[in-house]
């Protein structure tokens, strides 16, 4: 039994109180400002590629390992939340995200410049603000935790809609360089006294199969996720969140070079890549409610079916009306997506491993956002079309339905197999 565990919540402070409610706005706020670093970065990248004369795979390389120190990040600053409290953590890492802010703007070369991205923004300060706070909401919420969470998520999305105008408005006016200056400071000390509501340790909740049901099918389930060994279960999951976040990543990463290449200016690009992630925000909501009715596995694959809708719908459009039309459904498809694998690991594993268990699935999905923006600007440099780097993205896409449907069968084709539809409880 770990430190966390052995620790007592204050007595008012319970599960589903009016403090949890309280707590989940606060942490959608902190979400908010400490995931600016995942979207910024794609509204500097046609300035930075510019000044520092690189090619567009190199400019893309800064994002793909920010998304990896941010996966791995993610991880480190769980584990060290679940010995401390989450508090301390994110004191940590607005302390270095503010840090990175300004040492990147004061960066030399690209690679400087990615050494600040990847280490103090990703790995120590964006980090601790999106796995960290997925799991404490989890631990605060009983009933309907399901939506709980996806409003936690929410927040991830909420700094994509907010921060690409904003950047690209500063950017315009002052500059990149001193736009990160001033994001600099603005973040760290807002996330830092933020960070100090965060005090109180989640209560204890009991989260074990109940001891009737030793030997049950339930608790067979559980020990066989999806009929298979868990190692190979969470493989799979894994593997599928990289590949639908390669895809992800494409539109996500992209949108604003793409709009420029089209004539059509940075600054829509910035605005699309707002449109996206907003109705972003109100897909994790409406999937977390159908998380709740329809399992986590049937939600993951219908995001998985829309997503790669819109993915197909931007090789014959470019026209710009019709560009804001598929980044506002591309928001509305697939923003529900990563949300459902906490849900899935809730529904098919042992609760007692749900912590690690989410951390490392989400990391992967990270990976996938990290691979899909490198791996799409590598894509354009040799083809010089974009037309490619969609291409495959859709392809990517159909794995991850692969994979999913194969889990989805295993499921249903065992005796009384079912897939839950809610998270235990």
């Amino acid at each position: 039994m770990n430190r966390a565990e052995t620790t007592p919540a204050p007595s008012l402070h319970q599960p589903d109180s009016r403090y949890a409610m309280l707590r989940l706005a606060l942490t959608l706020l902190i979400m908010t400002v400490g995931s600016s670093g995942m979207y910024v970065v794609s509204v500097m990248l046609p300035a930075v590629q510019a000044e520092f004369g690189v090619a567009r795979a190199d400019a893309s390389l800064p994002y793909t390992l920010l998304m990896l120190g941010f996966g791995f990040g993610g991880v480190l600053m769980g584990k060290l939340a679940d010995r401390v409290g989450v508090m301390w953590p994110l004191l940590m890492g607005s302390v270095f995200l503010g840090v990175g802010y300004v040492a990147t703007g004061l960066s030399g070369g690209i690679v400087s410049f990615t050494v600040a991205q990847a280490l103090l923004v990703g790995l120590l300060g964006s980090s601790v603000a999106f796995a960290p706070l997925v799991a404490d909401t989890s631990l605060w919420f009983v009933k309907r935790r399901g939506i709980a969470v996806a409003v936690c998520a929410s927040g991830n999305y909420l700094a994509g809609a907010v921060w690409p105008p904003i950047a690209q408005h500063f950017v315009e006016t002052v500059g990149w360089r001193q736009t990160y200056i001033g994001m600099g400071i603005f973040c760290g000390v807002t996330m830092a006294l933020l960070a100090l509501l965060f005090r109180a340790r989640p209560p204890a909740v009991a989260e074990a199969v109940p001891a009737n049901a030793a030997g049950t099918g339930a608790a067979r389930d559980l020990a066989r996720p999806f009929g298979l060994n868990p190692g190979t279960a969470q493989g799979l999951l894994c593997v599928a969140g990289v590949a639908c976040c390669v895809a992800m990543a494409m539109p996500q990463v992209h949108i604003v070079a793409y709009c420029g290449d089209l004539g059509y200016g940075p600054a829509q690009g910035a605005l699309m890549l707002s449109l996206m992630l907003g109705f972003g925000i109100v897909s994790r909501l409406v999937s977390g409610a159908i998380c709740d009715r329809i399992g986590g596995l049937r939600t993951l694959m219908l995001g998985g079916m829309l997503q790669c809708v819109a993915l197909l719908l931007f090789l014959p459009f470019d026209g710009l009306v019709s560009l804001y039309v598929i980044s506002a459904l591309f928001g509305l498809f697939q923003g529900g997506i990563v949300p459902s694998y906490a849900i899935i690991i809730r529904e098919h594993f042992p609760p007692k491993e749900a912590g690690a268990r989410v951390g490392t699935v989400l990391m992967f999905t990270l990976f996938g956002m990290a691979l899909g923006g490198w791996m799409s600007g590598k894509v354009f440099d040799v083809t010089g079309s974009y037309h490619a780097a969609f291409v495959n993205g859709i392809a990517w896409n159909l794995l991850n339905m692969s994979i999913v449907a194969f889990l989805l069968f295993r499921t249903l084709r065992r005796p009384g197999g079912r897939v839950s539809a809610s998270p235990v409880r």
